[in-house]
């Protein structure tokens, strides 16, 4: 069975994808969402193999395109809370040496002024997750880019051995080994996302953000029960001695 010739360069004409419509000129909007498994006819093999395929790279397209949209922004904020954050270092060390100078007078007080600016800046970043957010952004893009390029010459080289090379097995078993690449590519993009979201979560966990929620929960954090006073926990093993009674005295 011959399969389709395999087109690695530009994007697929199928406007399938999550930022694709009318007006919507490429723009990603909203979150990765799972999207409908195409139903065709499988009387023509290889075209609906073509078309499977063409729906898998549309779907790791979107995926690479929405984790670079969306390092955008978190890349300007970024660099705007450290460009304050450097300023405001810059002006804490500056405006001292100014004043102790003599060449402007009275402006050593607003040197602790700076340093807080260019602290709230670096707190904010921590806070909102911005600089982080970008990096694994990029690094997620970049990771699913590269997976694609591994599928891309994955199916032209099934390609090529079906129409150059001798017939392997059945129509069947060539169909399958076809829909095997299709679905360890999906898999691998899916981890992808799963592996990023993870990262996230553990990034929120630990930040500042979840302590402030759990100090605002009703019940408030959890508390240790005190010891008892004056007694001191006993090794694991080690059985409580009972103290020693003196014996009655003869009368």
């Amino acid at each position: 069975m011959s399969q389709p010739e395999m087109q690695p360069e530009g994007v697929p004409p199928e406007g399938q994808g999550a930022g694709a419509g009318p007006g919507g000129g490429g723009q990603r909007l909203g979150d990765l969402t799972g999207r409908a498994f195409p139903h065709g006819d499988w009387g023509e093999p290889a075209a609906r193999l073509d078309e499977l395929y063409r729906w898998v790279e549309r779907g790791a397209l979107d995926t690479a395109e929405w984790y670079l949209t969306d390092r955008g922004w978190k890349r300007r904020g970024a660099r705007l809370l450290r460009a304050g954050a450097a300023l405001g270092a810059v002006g804490a060390g500056v405006l001292p040496l100014l004043d102790l100078a003599g060449a402007v007078s009275g402006v050593a007080t607003w040197g602790f002024v700076s340093l807080l600016a260019g602290a709230a800046c670096v707190g904010c970043d921590r806070f909102f997750g911005l600089t982080s957010g970008w990096m694994r952004d990029v690094a997620t893009a970049q990771a699913v880019q590269r997976r694609l390029q591994a599928l891309q010459f994955d199916w032209a080289s099934e390609s090529v051995r079906e129409v150059l090379g001798p017939t392997e097995g059945t129509a069947g078993e060539a169909a399958e080994r076809c829909l095997g690449v299709l679905r360890k590519f999906s898999e691998d993009v899916t981890e992808l996302v799963r592996a990023e979201t993870s990262d996230w979560m553990v990034e929120f966990r630990a930040g500042p953000v979840p302590l402030v929620m759990r100090a605002m929960a009703p019940g408030g954090p959890a508390r240790e029960t005190p010891a008892a006073p004056g007694r001191f926990p006993l090794p694991p093993g080690a059985r409580p001695n009972m103290p020693r009674q003196r014996p009655p005295e003869p009368r």
